[in-house]
């Protein structure tokens, strides 16, 4: 790789959580937000696009990011991780609480460039994700459909998936990216857009 060549991930570091938007750093950096089902793998993508496997905790147990996580990119910006829609095993007050942070994080967030949605590309478009994009062109609020867990299908199902979602999604705002965590499939294409909205 030539020297001046940009390294294959973003640099981050975890910079704090929140659980409230008033709570949340101070918007004066861009941010880029993960989001999607909590057994989609969002996690492990955005460890795989950081290139520190403990970035973000990684569960087997869906569910298990309950805050807003913040993680300062070298260089500028911010990767968010937001609570998973779904399998989260808690109070019904608590799931309400989260959704409430989530909505008030993407409904009032002024710095926000794009959002990352995360689909297990085996289920993709589920009710939630539907509306995840809705939201996205009615904000005119860029978002990348990142399928995770392309290395479980076939190369043929792979494009037939990647097909499908990218017909839904806004056509001047939305991207899809056929993407394994595991393997790395796709990464250097998701990395491009997230630097692109992060500068």
């Amino acid at each position: 790789m030539p020297a001046s060549a940009s390294p294959p991930e973003l640099a981050a570091c975890f910079l704090c959580s929140a659980d409230r938007l008033a709570r949340c750093p101070a918007d004066e950096e861009p941010e880029v937000a993960f989001v999607g089902r909590s057994n989609a793998g969002k996690s492990s993508a955005l460890n795989r696009l950081s290139g520190q496997r403990q970035l973000a905790r990684a569960s087997k147990t869906p569910g298990r990011t309950r805050l807003i996580n913040f993680f300062a990119v070298t260089g500028g910006g911010r990767l968010v991780d937001l609570p998973g829609y779904g399998y989260a095993q808690a109070p019904k007050s608590r799931r309400q609480a989260w959704g409430l942070a989530v909505d008030d994080y993407l409904n009032r967030r002024v710095n926000l460039r794009g959002v990352v949605l995360v689909m297990d590309i085996r289920h993709p478009l589920r009710e939630a994700d539907h509306d995840m994009i809705a939201w996205s062109e009615s904000r005119a609020v860029p978002v990348l459909a990142l399928l995770n867990k392309a290395d479980k299908l076939k190369r043929h199902a792979r494009l037939a998936g990647l097909r499908a979602v990218a017909s839904r999604l806004p056509p001047s705002l939305g991207k899809a990216v056929s993407f394994s965590a595991r393997t790395g499939l796709g990464a250097g294409e998701a990395l491009g857009v997230v630097r692109a909205w992060l500068a």
